[in-house]
């Protein structure tokens, strides 16, 4: 990135794939050297600054999805090729692969950024992945192309049943559990409802568990406590945003609520 990857560097966007409905992607030539899992903060002048996903990385580029759910988001969707932004990071901490050998990926709705980095990242390790993308309907499932293209054994859910199986990916993941698939650990982001069910699944069946949080994050290097987890203190930006499940289930708010700009309840 640069000497001091706390301050931002100025990108001209290379590429913008629209994945889905929701969900568009902007590629960057540029060396990032992130681990799956990790995030950036995205500069609009003049606007704001957002946390976002890694999606993508090779030798040469990397690449960051968005959804379009708000005024940051769509004016982002409104850019073209060969805009600049102002891109600072990686930051956090991502997935931990160890050795394991076969593993389930799991992303949901606006979750599914992260998940694609990891599935790409665990393929060229020789790692065993299974990817599950889910979404409300067909037109909403994001990367299609993408897991085609890079040959990713993938199943899809739908909650209406427009595309794929219908119904949860939490009731997928059972589904393979109970016909005795070999899972060594599952990894998932998406709404922290959908995963607080995939931690209690992995609890019931013992399988390892690791998740990506979202909160409140204004500084993404520790310092102002926005994104602090209620009852450990832990920060996402920090200690996050991956937590395996061990750590996961120590953490109150998890699954129940999290915190707005004023740091008031907002359940979830």
């Amino acid at each position: 990135m640069c000497n001091n990857k706390h301050l931002p560097i100025v990108l001209k966007i290379d590429k913008i794939v629209e994945e889905s409905s929701l969900i568009k992607t902007f590629v960057f030539k540029y060396s990032l050297k992130a681990s799956p899992g990790q995030f950036i903060n995205v500069w609009l002048p003049g606007l704001d600054e957002k946390p976002m996903s890694i999606s993508y990385q090779d030798n040469n580029r990397f690449a960051f999805s968005a959804a379009a759910v708000g005024p940051f988001t769509k004016t982002l969707h409104k850019l073209k090729q060969g805009d600049k932004l102002g891109i600072r990071g990686p930051y956090g901490n991502g997935f931990d692969v160890k050795d394991y050998k076969d593993i389930v990926i799991i992303g949901g709705g606006c979750g599914c950024a992260p998940i694609m980095f990891l599935a790409n990242y665990a393929k060229l390790k020789g790692i065993n992945p299974l990817l599950i993308i889910g979404a409300k309907t067909k037109d909403e499932i994001a990367f299609r192309e993408r897991v085609s293209n890079a040959y990713i054994k993938t199943l899809y859910s739908t909650d209406d049943g427009s595309f794929g199986f219908k119904g949860f990916t939490t009731q997928l993941l059972e589904k393979l559990i109970l016909e005795k698939r070999k899972i060594d650990c599952v990894f998932c982001c998406g709404p922290e409802i959908m995963m607080k069910k995939i931690v209690e699944l992995c609890n019931k069946y013992n399988i390892n568990c690791q998740v990506s949080l979202e909160r409140m994050m204004k500084c993404s290097i520790g310092i102002c406590g926005s994104c602090c987890l209620d009852n450990t203190g832990w920060r996402v930006c920090k200690e996050g945003p991956v937590f395996d499940k061990e750590k996961v289930i120590q953490i109150t708010e998890f699954g129940e609520y999290k915190r707005d700009k004023s740091g008031s309840k907002v359940l979830l």
